[in-house]
Protein backbone atom coordinates (compact mmCIF):
# COMPACT_ATOMS: atom_id res chain seq x y z
CA UNK A 1 0.00 0.00 0.00
CA UNK A 2 1.40 3.63 -1.04
CA UNK A 3 0.81 5.95 0.96
CA UNK A 4 1.21 9.46 -0.42
CA UNK A 5 1.58 12.90 2.16
CA UNK A 6 3.87 15.01 -0.12
CA UNK A 7 0.83 17.22 -0.76
CA UNK A 8 -2.52 17.73 -0.93
CA UNK A 9 -2.38 18.07 -4.57
CA UNK A 10 -2.31 14.44 -5.36
CA UNK A 11 -5.55 13.61 -5.12
CA UNK A 12 -7.82 11.75 -8.03
CA UNK A 13 -11.19 13.12 -8.71
CA UNK A 14 -13.15 10.67 -7.10
CA UNK A 15 -16.02 8.71 -9.16
CA UNK A 16 -18.89 10.98 -8.25
CA UNK A 17 -16.69 13.87 -9.43
CA UNK A 18 -15.96 12.11 -12.59
CA UNK A 19 -19.22 11.73 -13.28
CA UNK A 20 -20.09 15.51 -12.79
CA UNK A 21 -17.30 15.78 -15.05
CA UNK A 22 -18.34 13.79 -17.87
CA UNK A 23 -22.14 15.33 -17.73
CA UNK A 24 -20.49 19.06 -18.11
CA UNK A 25 -22.20 21.17 -20.56
CA UNK A 26 -19.34 22.88 -22.51
CA UNK A 27 -18.69 25.55 -24.55
CA UNK A 28 -15.10 27.54 -26.11
CA UNK A 29 -14.40 29.34 -22.41
CA UNK A 30 -11.87 31.38 -24.60
CA UNK A 31 -15.33 33.11 -26.59
CA UNK A 32 -17.15 33.02 -23.20
CA UNK A 33 -19.36 30.53 -24.38
CA UNK A 34 -18.45 27.74 -21.58
CA UNK A 35 -21.79 27.42 -19.30
CA UNK A 36 -20.24 25.27 -16.94
CA UNK A 37 -17.29 27.99 -16.36
CA UNK A 38 -19.35 31.09 -16.73
CA UNK A 39 -21.24 29.36 -13.82
CA UNK A 40 -18.55 28.58 -11.53
CA UNK A 41 -17.26 31.93 -11.58
CA UNK A 42 -20.56 33.64 -10.63
CA UNK A 43 -20.90 31.01 -7.81
CA UNK A 44 -17.32 32.11 -6.52
CA UNK A 45 -17.65 35.89 -7.11
CA UNK A 46 -21.39 35.36 -4.70
CA UNK A 47 -19.13 33.15 -2.43
CA UNK A 48 -16.71 35.75 -1.79
CA UNK A 49 -19.35 38.69 -2.55
CA UNK A 50 -17.05 40.33 -5.43
CA UNK A 51 -18.40 41.08 -8.44
CA UNK A 52 -16.35 38.57 -10.98
CA UNK A 53 -14.34 35.63 -11.27
CA UNK A 54 -11.72 34.19 -13.87
CA UNK A 55 -11.22 30.38 -14.16
CA UNK A 56 -7.59 29.70 -14.42
CA UNK A 57 -5.36 26.32 -15.18
CA UNK A 58 -3.16 27.12 -12.16
CA UNK A 59 -2.84 28.59 -8.71
CA UNK A 60 0.60 30.60 -9.93
CA UNK A 61 -1.18 31.73 -13.05
CA UNK A 62 -3.80 33.25 -11.12
CA UNK A 63 -1.35 34.76 -8.58
CA UNK A 64 1.28 36.14 -10.97
CA UNK A 65 -1.93 37.72 -13.02
CA UNK A 66 -2.91 39.57 -10.07
CA UNK A 67 0.36 40.51 -9.06
CA UNK A 68 0.66 42.20 -13.06
CA UNK A 69 -2.83 43.24 -12.11
CA UNK A 70 -1.66 45.43 -9.54
CA UNK A 71 1.67 46.71 -10.09
CA UNK A 72 4.03 47.91 -13.21
CA UNK A 73 7.64 47.34 -13.92
CA UNK A 74 10.16 48.42 -11.47
CA UNK A 75 7.64 48.21 -8.65
CA UNK A 76 7.61 46.59 -5.16
CA UNK A 77 5.51 44.22 -3.80
CA UNK A 78 5.38 43.12 0.04
CA UNK A 79 5.35 39.67 1.20
CA UNK A 80 6.38 37.58 4.01
CA UNK A 81 9.74 35.63 3.67
CA UNK A 82 7.59 32.22 3.52
CA UNK A 83 5.55 33.77 0.73
CA UNK A 84 4.66 31.23 -2.20
CA UNK A 85 4.65 34.12 -4.66
CA UNK A 86 8.41 34.53 -4.01
CA UNK A 87 9.32 31.01 -2.95
CA UNK A 88 7.68 28.83 -5.15
CA UNK A 89 6.67 30.29 -8.00
CA UNK A 90 9.61 30.25 -10.07
CA UNK A 91 10.86 33.81 -10.16
CA UNK A 92 7.63 34.88 -11.88
CA UNK A 93 7.07 38.51 -9.92
CA UNK A 94 11.00 39.52 -11.34
CA UNK A 95 10.23 37.64 -14.76
CA UNK A 96 6.37 38.19 -15.54
CA UNK A 97 6.03 41.73 -13.85
CA UNK A 98 9.54 43.33 -13.34
CA UNK A 99 8.57 43.24 -9.99
CA UNK A 100 10.66 42.80 -6.64
CA UNK A 101 9.67 41.52 -3.36
CA UNK A 102 10.36 42.96 -0.16
CA UNK A 103 10.65 40.62 2.45
CA UNK A 104 9.07 40.51 6.05
CA UNK A 105 10.72 38.05 8.53
CA UNK A 106 7.35 37.46 9.73
CA UNK A 107 6.09 34.61 12.42
CA UNK A 108 5.50 30.97 10.16
CA UNK A 109 4.83 32.98 7.19
CA UNK A 110 2.52 35.73 9.20
CA UNK A 111 3.54 39.39 9.30
CA UNK A 112 2.25 42.20 11.05
CA UNK A 113 0.22 45.73 10.21
CA UNK A 114 3.65 47.37 11.78
CA UNK A 115 5.60 45.43 9.95
CA UNK A 116 4.01 45.86 6.31
CA UNK A 117 4.22 50.18 7.07
CA UNK A 118 7.54 50.20 7.92
CA UNK A 119 8.38 48.12 4.99
CA UNK A 120 6.48 50.61 2.30
CA UNK A 121 8.97 53.05 0.86
CA UNK A 122 8.62 56.67 0.36
CA UNK A 123 6.83 57.41 -2.33
CA UNK A 124 8.58 60.65 -3.26
CA UNK A 125 12.06 59.06 -2.55
CA UNK A 126 12.60 57.70 -6.79
CA UNK A 127 15.90 56.35 -6.05
CA UNK A 128 13.81 53.02 -4.06
CA UNK A 129 11.37 50.78 -5.98
CA UNK A 130 7.53 52.04 -5.84
CA UNK A 131 5.70 49.85 -3.10
CA UNK A 132 2.24 49.21 -4.67
CA UNK A 133 1.21 45.78 -3.10
CA UNK A 134 0.70 43.41 -0.02
CA UNK A 135 0.76 40.05 -0.70
CA UNK A 136 -0.92 37.71 1.68
CA UNK A 137 -0.75 33.50 1.97
CA UNK A 138 -3.81 31.91 4.22
CA UNK A 139 -3.19 29.62 4.86
CA UNK A 140 0.56 29.79 5.06
CA UNK A 141 2.54 26.64 3.19
CA UNK A 142 5.64 27.13 4.48
CA UNK A 143 4.18 28.12 7.85
CA UNK A 144 2.59 25.00 8.67
CA UNK A 145 -1.11 25.57 7.32
CA UNK A 146 -1.14 28.52 9.80
CA UNK A 147 -3.94 30.55 9.74
CA UNK A 148 -4.06 34.35 10.08
CA UNK A 149 -5.98 36.09 11.93
CA UNK A 150 -8.94 38.28 10.67
CA UNK A 151 -8.53 40.94 13.04
CA UNK A 152 -4.42 41.51 11.75
CA UNK A 153 -5.27 41.42 8.16
CA UNK A 154 -8.19 44.05 9.09
CA UNK A 155 -5.15 46.39 10.10
CA UNK A 156 -3.03 45.56 7.09
CA UNK A 157 -5.88 46.63 4.87
CA UNK A 158 -6.16 50.08 6.82
CA UNK A 159 -2.49 50.14 6.21
CA UNK A 160 -2.67 49.54 2.53
CA UNK A 161 -5.81 52.09 2.04
CA UNK A 162 -3.63 54.66 3.63
CA UNK A 163 -0.85 54.40 1.53
CA UNK A 164 -2.58 53.49 -1.71
CA UNK A 165 -1.74 49.76 -1.45
CA UNK A 166 -3.16 47.17 -3.77
CA UNK A 167 -3.79 43.95 -1.68
CA UNK A 168 -3.92 40.42 -2.81
CA UNK A 169 -5.03 37.32 -1.00
CA UNK A 170 -2.98 34.21 -2.15
CA UNK A 171 -5.99 32.01 -1.12
CA UNK A 172 -4.56 28.24 -2.47
CA UNK A 173 -5.48 27.30 0.86
CA UNK A 174 -8.32 29.56 2.13
CA UNK A 175 -10.56 26.54 1.87
CA UNK A 176 -8.57 24.94 4.93
CA UNK A 177 -8.62 28.54 6.97
CA UNK A 178 -12.19 28.97 6.76
CA UNK A 179 -12.93 25.18 7.70
CA UNK A 180 -10.70 25.58 10.76
CA UNK A 181 -11.99 28.85 11.63
CA UNK A 182 -15.39 29.38 11.05
CA UNK A 183 -14.98 32.57 8.93
CA UNK A 184 -16.98 33.92 6.55
CA UNK A 185 -16.01 33.91 2.98
CA UNK A 186 -17.09 37.11 2.28
CA UNK A 187 -14.69 38.60 5.45
CA UNK A 188 -12.39 38.02 2.81
CA UNK A 189 -14.06 39.40 0.12
CA UNK A 190 -14.28 42.57 1.77
CA UNK A 191 -11.12 43.16 2.69
CA UNK A 192 -8.83 42.15 -0.17
CA UNK A 193 -8.87 43.29 -4.07
CA UNK A 194 -8.06 40.42 -5.55
CA UNK A 195 -8.62 36.95 -3.95
CA UNK A 196 -7.22 33.84 -6.09
CA UNK A 197 -8.09 29.74 -4.57
CA UNK A 198 -7.28 26.72 -5.56
CA UNK A 199 -9.44 23.66 -6.50
CA UNK A 200 -6.67 21.46 -6.84
CA UNK A 201 -5.53 21.55 -2.93
CA UNK A 202 -7.57 20.21 -0.36
CA UNK A 203 -10.73 20.10 -2.75
CA UNK A 204 -9.96 16.67 -4.82
CA UNK A 205 -9.92 18.22 -7.80
CA UNK A 206 -7.60 17.30 -10.91
CA UNK A 207 -6.52 21.10 -12.27
CA UNK A 208 -7.73 24.82 -11.38
CA UNK A 209 -7.74 27.94 -9.89
CA UNK A 210 -9.95 30.91 -9.77
CA UNK A 211 -9.45 34.40 -9.58
CA UNK A 212 -12.16 36.61 -7.80
CA UNK A 213 -12.30 40.72 -7.94
CA UNK A 214 -13.74 43.67 -9.17
CA UNK A 215 -15.26 43.21 -12.64
CA UNK A 216 -12.66 46.20 -14.01
CA UNK A 217 -9.92 43.61 -12.57
CA UNK A 218 -11.16 40.72 -13.92
CA UNK A 219 -11.79 42.31 -17.48
CA UNK A 220 -7.99 42.69 -17.34
CA UNK A 221 -6.91 39.79 -15.73
CA UNK A 222 -8.56 37.83 -18.89
CA UNK A 223 -6.12 39.69 -21.41
CA UNK A 224 -3.05 38.79 -18.56
CA UNK A 225 -4.42 35.05 -18.69
CA UNK A 226 -4.08 35.19 -22.60
CA UNK A 227 -0.68 36.00 -22.85
CA UNK A 228 0.43 33.89 -19.73
CA UNK A 229 -1.24 30.93 -22.32
CA UNK A 230 -3.86 30.59 -19.77
CA UNK A 231 -7.02 30.36 -22.38
CA UNK A 232 -8.70 27.33 -22.44
CA UNK A 233 -10.91 25.61 -25.01
CA UNK A 234 -14.02 23.32 -23.12
CA UNK A 235 -12.51 24.01 -19.60
CA UNK A 236 -16.32 23.40 -18.16
CA UNK A 237 -15.01 19.72 -17.96
CA UNK A 238 -12.69 21.12 -15.02
CA UNK A 239 -14.87 23.65 -13.73
CA UNK A 240 -17.32 21.02 -13.46
CA UNK A 241 -14.67 19.01 -10.56
CA UNK A 242 -14.78 22.58 -9.38
CA UNK A 243 -18.65 22.84 -8.63
CA UNK A 244 -18.75 19.81 -7.80
CA UNK A 245 -15.81 20.00 -4.99
CA UNK A 246 -17.89 23.25 -3.55
CA UNK A 247 -20.80 21.42 -3.29
CA UNK A 248 -19.43 18.04 -1.78
CA UNK A 249 -15.76 18.48 -0.29
CA UNK A 250 -15.73 21.91 1.39
CA UNK A 251 -17.39 20.57 4.58
CA UNK A 252 -14.62 17.68 4.92
CA UNK A 253 -11.80 19.57 5.52
CA UNK A 254 -11.98 19.14 9.38
CA UNK A 255 -11.16 15.62 8.80
CA UNK A 256 -7.59 16.34 6.76
CA UNK A 257 -7.18 18.39 10.08
CA UNK A 258 -7.79 15.66 12.82
CA UNK A 259 -5.70 13.57 10.92
CA UNK A 260 -2.86 16.29 10.89
CA UNK A 261 -3.04 16.71 14.38
CA UNK A 262 -2.39 13.00 15.63
CA UNK A 263 0.21 12.60 13.23
CA UNK A 264 1.95 16.18 15.16
CA UNK A 265 1.17 14.00 18.30
CA UNK A 266 2.64 10.76 17.01
CA UNK A 267 5.49 12.57 16.23
CA UNK A 268 5.98 14.61 19.26
CA UNK A 269 6.26 11.14 21.64
CA UNK A 270 9.23 10.30 19.54
CA UNK A 271 12.08 11.27 20.99
CA UNK A 272 14.30 11.64 17.71
CA UNK A 273 11.91 14.15 17.02
CA UNK A 274 13.50 17.35 17.56
CA UNK A 275 10.03 19.95 17.09
CA UNK A 276 6.71 19.80 15.46
CA UNK A 277 5.35 23.12 14.35
CA UNK A 278 2.22 23.48 15.56
CA UNK A 279 -0.67 22.19 13.23
CA UNK A 280 -4.06 24.26 12.86
CA UNK A 281 -5.24 22.46 9.71
CA UNK A 282 -3.85 19.85 6.93
CA UNK A 283 -0.31 20.77 6.78
CA UNK A 284 2.38 19.06 9.81
CA UNK A 285 6.15 20.06 9.67
CA UNK A 286 8.84 18.85 11.94
CA UNK A 287 12.52 18.99 12.77
CA UNK A 288 14.31 15.56 13.74
CA UNK A 289 17.43 15.45 16.26
CA UNK A 290 20.08 14.63 13.62
CA UNK A 291 22.07 13.76 16.48
CA UNK A 292 19.81 10.49 16.35
CA UNK A 293 18.99 9.65 13.44
CA UNK A 294 19.68 11.49 10.05
CA UNK A 295 17.16 13.11 7.53
CA UNK A 296 18.15 10.53 4.25
CA UNK A 297 17.87 7.39 7.29
CA UNK A 298 14.73 9.06 8.39
CA UNK A 299 12.92 9.08 4.61
CA UNK A 300 14.27 6.00 3.90
CA UNK A 301 12.33 3.96 6.54
CA UNK A 302 8.87 5.94 5.89
CA UNK A 303 9.48 5.02 2.41
CA UNK A 304 10.61 1.31 2.66
CA UNK A 305 7.28 1.08 4.60
CA UNK A 306 5.67 3.02 1.40
CA UNK A 307 5.12 6.05 2.92
CA UNK A 308 5.79 9.18 0.40
CA UNK A 309 6.35 12.47 2.38
CA UNK A 310 8.82 15.84 1.23
CA UNK A 311 11.95 17.34 3.00
CA UNK A 312 11.51 21.73 2.57
CA UNK A 313 15.19 22.03 3.31
CA UNK A 314 16.72 23.13 6.67
CA UNK A 315 16.14 20.34 8.28
CA UNK A 316 12.72 20.63 7.98
CA UNK A 317 9.80 17.63 6.70
CA UNK A 318 6.38 18.02 5.76
CA UNK A 319 3.32 15.37 6.03
CA UNK A 320 0.11 16.69 3.67
CA UNK A 321 -3.24 15.46 4.80
CA UNK A 322 -5.81 14.97 1.94
CA UNK A 323 -9.18 13.22 1.38
CA UNK A 324 -7.61 10.27 -0.41
CA UNK A 325 -5.48 9.70 2.43
CA UNK A 326 -7.95 6.96 4.73
CA UNK A 327 -8.28 6.08 7.74
CA UNK A 328 -6.69 2.52 6.78
CA UNK A 329 -3.85 4.34 5.38
CA UNK A 330 -3.95 7.00 8.79
CA UNK A 331 -3.68 3.56 11.28
CA UNK A 332 -1.00 2.55 9.35
CA UNK A 333 1.54 5.69 9.07
CA UNK A 334 0.84 6.11 13.02
CA UNK A 335 2.31 2.70 13.29
CA UNK A 336 5.11 3.30 11.60
CA UNK A 337 5.85 6.76 13.21
CA UNK A 338 5.89 4.89 16.60
CA UNK A 339 8.51 2.17 15.60
CA UNK A 340 10.79 4.70 13.56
Amino acid sequence: MEINLISDTVTKPSAAMLEAMLKAEVGDDVFKEDPTVNALEEEMAAFFGMEAALFFPSGTMANQTAIKLHTQPGDQLICDKYAHVFNYEGGGVSFNSGVSCRLIDGHRGMMTAEQVEAAINPPDFYHSPLTTLVCIENTTNKGGGACWDVAELKKIKQVCDAHGLAYHLDGARLWNALAATGEDPKTFGALFDTISVCFSKGMGCPVGSVLVGAKAHMEKAIRIRKIFGGGMRQAGYLAAAARYALKNNLGRLEQDHIKAKELGECLSKNPVIRKVEPIETNIVIFELDTTQISEADFMAQLNKAGIKFIGMGQGKLRMVTHMDYTDVMHERVLEVLKAV
